[in-house]
């Protein structure tokens, strides 16, 4: 049986059930079988809703119907989720202002969207000798958006970079 399914019918294992009628009334505890046959006689399913409960809860439903509106549910669920992505714009300390104004541009509106923006500056070369130039770069990102973002992860060097994450403001 999978993992998910709910128990139902014959696959009920208790000997005695609580067995809850299709209007939502409680029919009282009654043996399995019996409570099989008097969900048959309605053309519906015993299906168990509560199986840690002494004795188990069941309910006479009609399965099918059960499982679609169970699936509907997890897809509106999946629907209303928000996916945050990490978006990555690189710079290297040599940038002219107009390109760094564009890049700018583009984390603004990247967090506004509610994406995190991880900045990386870029170092080639003997640039390496100049990391003081690429935190210039990242502070300033952080001083001109500071109306739109806060710093999640503070500057850190890994290998030929620098990066630095920032976050939206709620």
């Amino acid at each position: 049986m999978p993992q998910d399914s709910v128990r139902r019918n014959e696959l009920i294992r208790a000997r005695e059930v609580r067995v809850i009628g299709l209007d939502g009334e409680q029919l009282g505890i009654l043996q399995r079988g019996d409570a099989i046959t008097l969900a048959k006689e309605a053309g519906m399913d015993l299906v168990e809703v509560a199986s840690t409960t002494e004795p188990p809860v069941c309910r006479i439903m009609d399965y099918g119907k059960f499982k679609y509106e169970q699936q509907k549910k997890k897809q509106e669920a999946r629907k209303k989720q928000a996916v945050v992505q990490i978006k990555e714009i690189k710079v290297r300390p040599k940038t002219d202002d107009h390109d760094y104004d564009t890049k700018l541009r583009h984390i603004r509106r990247f967090l506004e969207n509610g994406d995190r923006c991880k900045i990386s500056v870029f170092f080639r070369g003997r640039e390496i000798v100049h990391k003081d130039r690429g935190l210039i770069i990242l502070e300033r990102v952080v001083r001109d958006l500071a109306d739109v973002a806060k710093v999640d992860q503070e500057p850190h060097a890994e290998g030929r970079m620098l990066q630095m994450l920032l976050v939206p403001k709620k």
